[in-house]
């Protein structure tokens, strides 16, 4: 601590569970509009990666709450918000947000793997025969007409899916910017920047996962696709970075009491994760080398090394940003005269293991459901749409 601060304000409430929750949800905005590119606006180039987008996202979602449930001290209290829900509260709208999309996004799984799962019911034997004929639901039919209406009905659920996904992760930076006793959460900008940002962290996931997918898999990355997403990577990292600097030159131009500390903050406190990982190595680096692949013509393995790099860079510049608005937001003091210390403990219910373990856990999510319905082949039930 430093400066003059209030005894209350000496133990930081959100912890590292708190910044990984925005940054899991991010992920499964940002995985499911790349799905929702090839699905609904019928961009080709993303359709190797567009069933793969889908599983990622669910993988993630599924884990999303797990770091507000451990966060809780009775995480069991959890179901009150259905059990007696409070429509004025901005936070108890996860679970019906959460809750809803998780469906949507679990029907249209369905529909997209139906053909898949329909001939691995008629193909495997024993105990995966019965998995796959449960997954069906006891709908069978493979006939042109029934694929087609699949394909229109997941089409409408991708593009419900849109607006539920900007809602899902757009809510959380309205939390933030809600909160007007602080001037460092309370902006206008704050649920679009993170609606942004969120896009572009799973876009940078999903390129990162494709990669060291093919290359487990031990086949070529489709030269396209990775162009391609590289390419809209690079236009919402460019329009993320945009609005996080006006957001920063707002403050300094308003330059109202509280721009004293917040700039002591910035150049201070947060100089490493703010200026060093969110903004140096997080955002002008991998734009740096996402902009000189798409200029130079480079062979495909070098295309695709620099986008994977630039990529995880972007992960880290997200994660980073979280953590600057979740921590940050919590090291000045409510006199504006003081800072506060928040070093994550490595043990503990809100430690850096347990926090790393929760990122892993989408990743083992994602190997498994993979395993039952492999996002790149066919059963060879109908020929491949």
């Amino acid at each position: 601590m430093s400066g003059f601060a209030y005894p209350n304000e000496m133990e930081t409430q959100w912890s590292l569970l708190i910044v990984l929750y925005p940054f899991i949800t991010g992920l499964v905005a940002g995985a499911f509009m790349v799905s929702a590119l090839y699905h609904v606006f019928g961009i080709t180039r993303f359709r190797p990666i567009a069933r793969f987008s889908l599983v990622a996202a669910l993988a993630f979602l599924l884990v999303a709450p797990l770091p507000l449930l451990l966060h809780l001290g009775r995480p069991e209290r959890a179901l009150e918000m259905f059990l007696r829900p409070n429509f004025t509260s901005a936070m108890s709208g996860f679970g019906f947000i959460w809750s809803a999309y998780t469906l949507l996004v679990v029907v249209e799984i369905w529909l997209v793997f139906r053909r898949d799962i329909v001939g691995y019911a008629q193909t495997s034997h024993g105990p995966k025969k019965l998995l796959y004929s449960m997954l069906a639901l006891g709908v069978f039919d493979v006939s042109e007409q029934t694929l087609h209406t699949d394909e229109k009905v997941a089409k409408v659920l991708a593009f419900i899916g849109i607006p539920s996904a900007s809602l899902l992760h757009g809510y959380v930076g309205f939390i933030f910017g809600a909160v007007k006793a602080n001037p460092w959460w309370s902006t206008p900008l704050m649920p679009l920047i993170f609606l942004l940002s969120a896009i572009v962290s799973g876009m940078a996931l999903l390129l990162v996962m494709y990669v060291l997918v093919c290359r487990v898999r031990r086949v070529a990355a489709d030269r396209e696709c990775v162009s391609s997403l590289a390419k809209w990577l690079t236009g919402f990292l460019v329009i993320d970075l945009t609005l996080e600097s006006l957001e920063v030159l707002f403050m300094l131009y308003e330059s109202e009491e509280s721009w004293d500390i917040i700039s002591q903050l910035i150049t201070q406190k947060l100089h490493y994760t703010f200026l060093g990982l969110q903004l140096g190595l997080g955002s002008l680096v991998p734009l740096f080398l996402l902009v000189s692949s798409g200029l130079a013509r480079l062979r495909q393995r070098w295309g695709t090394a620099l986008a994977f790099l630039a990529s995880s860079l972007v992960l880290i510049g997200v994660f980073s940003m979280r953590w600057n608005v979740v921590i940050g937001g919590q090291m000045f003091s409510k006199s504006l005269r003081g800072f506060l210390t928040y070093n994550p403990p490595l043990m503990g219910r809100e430690g850096v293991l347990v926090a790393a373990a929760l990122m892993v856990l989408p990743l083992v999510l994602f190997a498994t459901l993979v395993y039952f319905i492999p996002p790149w082949r066919q059963a060879g039930v109908t020929k491949e749409a």
